[in-house]
């Protein structure tokens, strides 16, 4: 075989037209019913040993289910004083869930779990249509379901489940208005209309994947291109209408019979979507944030640690969803010049570039971003790594006996595995046998895998599987660890704690990323914990108060109210430094008797570390401090508010 003609990519097999239909393999079925049976396991076992999670969302989710204008505006509480700072279509699933079965861990966390199955499975489909190989849908699936931010996320109660589910939705009604010659246009609104919703559960991040799916249409859909352009234009009204109509509502319905829109000073939807969830996420400045942007945390990452093209493999980042990270991005380029010479419609390709498009826009603005960053943000970029991974393994496979593809398979064995040695040696605690096995394997496999084209096939399919199983362990083990973990507060982070790793938060301090939630008053981070007796004081009269207490922040509020399952008012919302209530409202509510005790503490000193906003709580809790008697119960200070002052 002469070197031209070695390193010529061969024609890939044509996809199955009728991947629904009698042509499927007798083992694929039962295949994927043990994948999404064993999902099912990772995501529901054990599920109530994480309680509330994240209380913030979960006291939402409460409110919304004792109260339906709670529900539809995402407040934090049934008396509709102030909202989450989110749009809030992840929490109407839990509002409902809860409303049926009443409150408790479970009801909370298994919309989720079940999203997280819908989601592999989803996946699965999307690859299975445009390779027409299940062993490519069955991997990217499997991929995505051992992914430990994955597991972390679909185990609970954050918007990023939800937001996962719908993109990868909308990924795969583009990729059948690419293939498809009759009405592409109707996929084509419903993939905007998807992200859309994603847009209703967590805002701008929603809007990364359309370049690629817009791009990808625009290049390799088969209808001509002036009605290309038409039908990109429907899809982006599709959106523009999914995504609007709650905020159009929200921004004409008086502001005076609504609750506060949380995270904005202005009490504005679109202040929060394009400041606070939009704009400041890339530049820093966010107007009332407790940390961001600015000296002391790196290069360019302010206080919420270094940007730049590591990011997403640092200590803190990597072990989340940065295992097969360099290997998608390899495949990806693989895949691209292996399927160069095919037909510009061809739907391998277009698979490729939408979910190539889909990681490389991702992964470039979580890595220069510049204002709040959380590690768990990168279970958006799980899809897109395990799609590669399933398509591209497969075309390696197809072309094996291509110089390019045994190369690509080797380096691609070659640097997943050595990562893999540098991410479990950052937890040398946590199955410290692993790493070796990892990297020696590893090795040797990509050896192997470099001649893979000149091995008989039962031989080179030992190799690959021998191949797939090492890249995996790494991850796979993380994933158990995540599943078998309580994980509490709002910066939760999967598998073992890393060396210098997650917990590092603003300006060097420690932050809670996951067990038991912390006790008393709570804090910025963590919801609170009454005792016994509080709880008791606070459903004492319950009736007779619009809110039976209230406490700066939230998180501090969010525990007292998912213990009494009673209204408390979340004075500044979720930093303690939004303008509700004002001072002067505050009083008149307490002249009115609308409000019980006052619940001091909390907030954990953070309110001298904002970026700007609203000094209202400080005032407040000033103001209550000289006004009242304060008293302690079960070593939380409080005040009665209804008593003489």
């Amino acid at each position: 075989m002469s070197l031209a003609t070695a390193v010529r990519p061969a024609p890939s097999p044509a996809p199955d037209p009728t991947p629904a239909g009698p042509d499927r393999a007798r083992w694929e079925r039962p295949a994927l019913l043990v994948l999404l049976a064993g999902t099912a396991v990772l995501y529901l076992w054990g599920l109530g040993t994480s309680g509330w999670a994240n209380s913030f969302y979960a006291a939402a989710a409460q409110a919304g289910s004792a109260s339906w204008k709670a529900f539809f505006f995402g407040s934090s509480d049934a008396a509709n004083a102030i909202t989450v700072d989110k749009t809030p279509l992840s929490l109407w699933p839990m509002a409902l869930s809860i409303r049926v079965f009443g409150l408790s861990s479970w009801s909370l966390l298994v919309p989720q779990a079940l999203e997280g199955v819908a989601a592999v499975g989803l996946l699965h489909a999307t690859v299975r249509r445009t390779t027409g190989s299940a062993a490519a849908g069955l991997l990217a699936g499997l991929v995505l379901a051992t992914t430990p931010v994955a597991v972390l996320m679909f185990r609970f109660d954050n918007p990023d489940s939800l937001l996962v589910l719908l993109l990868i939705g909308s990924a795969y009604a583009t990729l059948r208005a690419v293939e498809t010659e009759r009405h592409p246009v109707r996929w084509l609104a419903l993939a905007g209309a998807l992200v859309g919703l994603a847009f209703l559960t967590k805002m701008l991040q929603a809007f990364l994947v359309v370049p690629a799916m817009g791009l990808a249409y625009l290049l390799l859909a088969r209808s001509p291109f002036a009605k290309r352009l038409g039908h990109l234009a429907v899809g982006l009204l599709a959106l523009v209408a999914s995504a609007g109509w709650w905020v159009a509502i929200v921004s004409l319905w008086p502001a005076g019979s609504r609750p506060y829109i949380g995270g904005s000073q202005e009490n504005s939807v679109l202040e929060l979507t394009l400041g606070y969830n939009g704009l400041g996420r890339l530049t820093g400045d966010e107007t009332g944030s407790v940390g961001g942007g600015g000296p002391g945390g790196g290069a360019g990452g302010g206080m919420w640690g270094d940007t730049g093209i590591g990011r997403l493999l640092s200590s803190e980042v990597g072990g989340q969803a940065g295992w097969l990270l360099p290997a998608a991005l390899v495949l990806l380029v693989a895949g691209l010049w292996l399927t160069h010479r095919e037909p510009r419609t061809g739907p391998v390709r277009a698979g490729l570039v939408v979910w190539g498009g889909w990681l490389l826009v991702t992964a470039a603005t979580f890595s220069f971003m510049a204002g709040i960053f959380h590690a768990y943000y990168t279970v958006a970029l799980a899809p897109a790594i395990a799609a590669l991974v399933g398509t591209g393994a497969w075309l390696l496979w197809t072309h094996r006996r291509s110089l390019v593809s045994g190369l690509a398979a080797s380096l691609t064995v070659s640097l997943t595995t050595v990562l893999a040695f540098f991410l479990l040696d950052r937890t040398p605690d946590f199955l410290p046998w692993l790493r070796w096995v990892v990297l020696v394997g590893g090795v040797l496999t990509a050896l192997a895998l470099s001649g893979l084209g000149l091995l008989p096939r039962r031989l080179a399919a030992g190799v690959a599987a021998t191949a797939l199983v090492l890249g995996l362990a790494g991850p796979a083990a993380y994933a158990v660890q995540t599943a078998g973990t309580a994980h509490t507060g709002s910066i939760p982070s999967a598998g073992p704690s890393a060396q210098g790793g997650p917990g590092a938060g603003p300006g060097g301090m420690r932050m809670p990323t996951g067990g038991a939630r912390a006790g008393g008053a709570g804090g910025l981070l963590t919801g609170s914990d009454p005792g016994a007796q509080l709880t008791a004081l606070l459903e004492a009269d319950a009736s007779d108060y619009t809110w039976v207490a209230a406490a700066v922040g939230s998180n501090s509020a969010s525990g007292y109210q998912l213990a009494t399952q009673e209204p408390v008012l979340a004075i500044g919302g979720f930093n303690g430094s939004d303008p509700s209530p004002t001072l002067a409202q505050f009083q008149q509510h307490v002249a009115d008797g609308e409000i019980h005790y006052f619940i001091a503490g909390g907030m954990g000193g953070f309110g001298g570390n904002q970026m700007g906003g609203s000094s209202a709580s400080s005032e407040i809790a000033a103001w209550v401090e000289a006004t009242f008697t304060a008293q302690t119960v079960d070593g939380v200070t409080l005040y009665d508010l209804t008593a003489a002052s």
